[in-house]
């Protein structure tokens, strides 16, 4: 463990941060109560970066509770991508405004052109600078519930407090800025945070660039060094040669990986017959896939040899490694790799694993459709 961590360190030259608590939320029954709790219990600030805020009654509540905040005088300030909250009411951004929030549109479709598919995808919540969710969550009705039906979307958030929230609180203020804020002001008290548990943390801000940014080659670091099981939970899977090489060279050392995929109940039908055509290529190598059944699958986690993992709003897909604005969190704890990997192993137990020989007689019409996307893989 002691390797792996200078191992990061010095791949992504971000630290390793002692004294945390990590909780694991599992669906929106869990997720959305200690979100609205931590809001509702807030003193001085509240701020909020998300990519989805759609409709529902948890887009509701959530602007309402935010609104309410705002008028007994906290600063709250909400950053919506300009993309992924197309679908929202507008009426809850201008109840929030005239509440006193502080609520931007991340890039604008009057930025540059060249930029207008480099969204923010993060997702991060920060109450009074001390305790941060971040995670898979959307602000929409389709995370209501408990992932019971396939109205009710399967996801984890995590809740963590301790030193580690400072630089998750400057992924949100590296985008203030952007929107043409300053970098801090008197509301800002950037407190000392005592230690809250005994989980290390690793906190990654993922930008767009040519190449992969430091939640890439945190998961490169993550996959080579794997000795005995990588469990990997992905909602999106276009991997590309780099990340398929390195799943096919695990399971060549002797470990095993087992990949878990949305199933029938996929949302966006386009990127499962994008990552389609490599499926042959992991199984072949000895991978695991399996496709999980019982609603849409939101969840992003690795975790690798039962003491260390990686979650955050990534995907394993070029976009989130290159395209993306992310935000992930590596950390170093078996007790939160055993609560993980038992979630792992209950999604499984719904899950169908995808046979070599019978993936092979797919249909010869979608074999076609599967490389008539192949050319956009790395845009979706």
């Amino acid at each position: 463990m002691e390797k792996a961590e200078a191992v990061l360190e010095g791949v992504t030259g971000s630290h390793v941060i002692p004294g945390n608590e990590v909780e694991v939320l599992r669906n929106g029954e869990q997720i959305f109560p200690a979100m609205l709790e931590a809001i509702r219990s807030a003193e001085r600030t509240v701020d909020l970066l998300t990519y989805v805020y759609w409709t529902g009654d948890i887009a509701q509540e959530i602007a309402h509770t935010l609104a309410e905040q705002a008028r007994k005088g906290l600063r709250v300030r909400v950053i919506l991508d300009w993309q992924g909250s197309w679908a929202m009411d507008n009426a809850l951004a201008d109840e929030m405004v005239e509440a006193g929030c502080l609520v931007e549109r991340f890039r604008e479709s009057d930025e540059r052109p060249t930029r207008l598919h480099h969204r923010t995808h993060r997702k991060l919540l920060v109450c009074d600078e001390s305790v941060a969710f971040t995670g898979g969550v959307g602000i929409a009705e389709e995370w209501e519930g408990d992932a019971r039906n396939p109205e009710e979307w399967r996801e984890t958030h995590f809740r963590v407090t301790g030193p580690a929230v400072r630089p998750m609180v400057s992924s949100f203020i590296e985008h203030w800025v952007e929107c043409g804020h300053p970098s801090f002001s008197d509301d800002d008290h950037f407190p000392d945070l005592e230690p809250a548990g005994s989980t290390s943390l690793m906190v990654l801000r993922g930008s767009s660039g040519p190449f992969w940014h430091d939640i890439g080659l945190a998961m490169d670091v993550l996959l080579r060094g794997a000795q005995d099981t990588i469990n990997l939970t992905t909602a999106y899977f276009a991997p590309g040669e780099r990340m398929l090489g390195l799943l096919a060279e695990a399971v060549g050392r002797g470990v095993t990986v087992r990949v878990l995929l949305p199933g029938s109940h996929m949302d966006r039908r386009v990127v499962q017959l994008a990552s389609a055509d490599e499926y042959e290529q992991l199984l072949d190598a000895g991978v695991e896939v399996w496709h999980y059944e019982q609603t849409m699958l939101h969840a992003k986690i690795v975790t690798v040899d039962g003491h260390l993992c990686l979650f955050g709003s990534a995907n394993v897909d070029e976009r989130s490694m290159r395209h993306n604005e992310e935000l992930a969190v590596v950390g170093f704890d078996t007790a939160l790799c055993d609560t993980l990997d038992e979630h792992f192993e209950a999604d499984l137990e719904v899950s169908e694993q995808i046979d070599l020989e019978r993936w092979r007689d797919r249909p010869a019409w979608r074999k076609l459709v599967e490389k008539a996307v192949d050319p956009i893989e790395h845009w979706l």
